[in-house]
């Protein structure tokens, strides 16, 4: 490696940064599909609508993707570890153990992703040791998965796994945020006081006790997204951990009279049951409007923000 930089800690450093994993797609000459692993993805323009990834020079796949006209990124979600692990193998038959259809420029697109951009190549740079394809897109989608990460040599969870959250503390209450329309949802008591959705622990949905089991017993069809706050009692030791996730709402509003939708900007702050819920909710309300979300880290009086993203002029990160 030139500039006296050690190529091992170089790598090192770089892995630092916190990215996605996707797999990226095209097709051969003879029309069979082609793909690898990688997490060398970031948004470019948004007019046009520009995308890039990188390539070794030295992969296999590098003539195929230089050559081919097009390609697709799929952005892998939580629940594809073992997509990743094939794609980044030497496996002769990768399409053959995965589910996938052919996009709007050609190109494979895997299923279950939490996002796929399917492009037109724009321009391939020159850059070291590795080519760059920018894509011009010509077809995207997304779903509400969960986006796979990547650092430091390992697979990210910013989801839904709270084992680790769990396990040093004796109690945890798991709850949600369900948004709907700009409503939220919430749980109204027999003395008017309106609570969010929470139980002991996330699953199963059959322990009426868990989060699923609440939502389950409420006929709610919820989907959770990411992490938005962690927090302890105040003032205990090894006591009552909350988690509490983002999510959707999906169809419609089963006829529970306990059930509330209520517009962000009409909850009735003083009917909520719990202080730390109504300061957790207020600062949910508040990034929602700014599009910025964090995840809230300390006990029920004080703690910091960690932000997840920081917007660039394209919107992403």
């Amino acid at each position: 490696m030139t500039d006296g930089l050690d190529p091992r800690e170089f790598r090192k450093a770089l892995g630092s940064f916190v990215t996605g994993v996707t797999v990226v797609t095209t097709v051969e000459p003879d029309g069979g599909p082609r793909g690898f692993t990688a997490n060398s993805f970031t948004s470019v323009s948004l007019d046009p609508p520009l995308v890039l990834i990188c390539i070794a020079k030295t992969a296999a796949s590098c003539p195929v993707f230089e050559g081919s006209g097009h390609f697709a990124v799929n952005v892998l979600a939580e629940h594809q570890q073992a997509v990743s692990g094939l794609f980044a193998s030497k496996s002769p038959d990768k399409f053959a153990a995965t589910a996938w259809a052919t996009g709007p420029a050609g190109s494979p697109l895997i299923a279950g992703a939490a996002a796929w951009f399917d492009c037109a190549t724009h321009q391939v740079v020159d850059a070291g040791d590795h080519l760059v394809l920018i894509g011009r897109v010509a077809g995207f989608g997304q779903s509400p998965a969960t986006p796979l990460a990547y650092c430091r040599g390992a697979y990210v969870a910013f989801g839904l796994s709270q084992e680790a959250l769990a396990a040093a503390h004796r109690r945890t209450r798991v709850g949600a945020i369900l948004e709907r329309d700009g409503a939220v949802l919430l749980l109204a008591d027999g003395d008017g006081r309106l609570d969010l959705p929470a139980g002991v622990g996330l699953d199963p949905a059959a322990d009426p006790r868990s989060l699923k089991g609440v939502l389950a017993r409420h006929g709610l069809d919820a989907r959770l997204s990411f992490l938005f706050a962690v927090f302890e009692e105040a003032g205990t030791d090894r006591g009552t951990v909350s988690i509490y996730y983002r999510g959707a709402l999906a169809g419609e509003l089963p006829g529970d009279p306990a059930l509330r939708l209520v517009p962000l900007d009409d909850i009735p702050w003083p009917r909520l049951a719990d202080d730390a819920v109504r300061s957790m909710l207020q600062r949910f309300v508040k990034e929602r409007g700014e599009d910025s979300f964090g995840i809230y880290v300390g006990d029920a009086a004080a703690g910091t923000v960690r932000a997840l993203q920081a917007q660039n002029e394209a919107g992403l990160r």
